[in-house]
């Protein structure tokens, strides 16, 4: 990969949908594109910056796992969409136990290099999140609630801000649009993780440099009548 791809992939601050670079970037990597379900308006010749990072991770066909789900987290659509609900739903009880906050993880897990995106929705935000499997999920404090351990990290997004949190930490992101669709991308080798703001353009909200220890798995923390979906498939 030339020297301006990696630069590119390493400081992806600000993309316009339809820059040229981005072209020379996937022209360069010789790696398989992934398209989005995304309807944004791009022109024949030049794919969108997400298209970037599909091109060099390949992009992650999650589901979500019944299993690993509060009692008040409906699931649908093939299990990739995720709902709040006030009605308690059968699959709990085929639980080894109840957990005991509103959040549910992915099936398959992340130990390599990733990127998905998802839609939320919700007046009182939701929690997107990373996490290892060893999460404590069935206990009634905090403790459980991912970003508020050192074995999960999280971006809250709500109408109004970004705050991402690891470990009982919050960083508020300010300067940064919020956007209902948010993605993601893991390098698990390397220990990064960014969250992106997706619109017109793809926005980088925030960005991690540590070391993962165990295979990681994407999650989500819902509140009332809140939903998450995941949008994205490999083809």
């Amino acid at each position: 990969m030339s020297s301006v791809c990696l630069d590119l992939l390493k400081n992806p601050v600000l993309f316009p949908v339809d820059t040229v670079s981005v072209w020379c970037v996937l022209m360069g990597s010789g790696m398989r594109r992934i398209r989005r379900r995304s309807t944004a308006a791009l022109t024949a010749d030049t794919p969108s910056p997400q298209d970037l990072f599909l091109s060099i991770s390949d992009s992650c066909q999650l589901t979500l796992d019944p299993n690993t789900a509060n009692n008040h987290l409906l699931l649908s659509e093939r299990n990739t969409v995720v709902t709040c609900s006030n009605t308690v739903q059968p699959y709990w009880i085929h639980r080894l136990g109840i957990v005991t906050w509103p959040q549910v993880l992915c099936r398959e897990s992340v130990s390599g290099r990733c990127y998905w995106e998802v839609e939320w929705r919700g007046d009182r935000g939701v929690y997107i999140a990373v996490s290892y499997k060893s999460i404590s999920r069935k206990g009634g404090g905090r403790e459980c609630v991912f970003g508020f351990n050192d074995q999960s990290w999280s971006l809250f997004c709500d109408s109004s801000r970004y705050t991402f949190r690891y470990n009982n930490r919050d960083t508020v992101i300010s300067g940064v649009p919020v956007s209902s669709r948010v993605g993601v991308y893991v390098d698990h080798r390397a220990g990064t993780l960014s969250f992106y703001s997706i619109s017109d353009t793809m926005t980088l909200i925030h960005r991690v440099q540590t070391t993962f220890t165990q295979p990681l798995y994407a999650g989500f923390g819902l509140s009332s009548n809140s939903s998450v979906n995941l949008l994205l498939s490999a083809k």
